[in-house]
């Protein structure tokens, strides 16, 4: 029994909304996600509040959904602040196949 699995490399990119922005994105900064890593572009910052909203989507989108399921076709997640009109846009760039043996100790089961 194999022990591999695939999980999507990530791209999040600020984009514009349809309204102004009034916090510190700037339209095209972006960061990638890479397994369990987030990798920052170093010459730019990155809002927590904005990181807040978006991590609890990124390991969902990590994953291989289903054709119909709206993880699989929703892209833009909205600044948290109210006012600010940035989006976030999680975009799948690739697949990398990883080892459940290399990511846990804990063994498993048979079937």
């Amino acid at each position: 029994m194999s022990d591999t699995f695939e999980l999507y490399d990530l791209k999040v990119e600020v984009v514009e909304g349809d309204r102004p922005f009034v916090c510190g994105h700037h339209a095209g900064d972006s960061f990638l996600v890479c397994g369990e890593d987030l990798i920052f572009d170093q010459t730019r910052s990155f809002s927590m509040y904005a990181l807040s909203a978006i991590l609890p989507l990124l390991p969902a989108k990590q994953r291989v959904t289903d054709p119909h399921d709206w993880m699989t076709t929703d892209a833009e997640i909205a600044c948290p602040d109210p006012n600010c009109g940035a989006r976030f846009r999680i975009t799948r760039t690739g697949k990398r196949v990883f080892s459940h043996g290399a990511c846990t100790v804990v063994p498993l089961e048979e079937e």
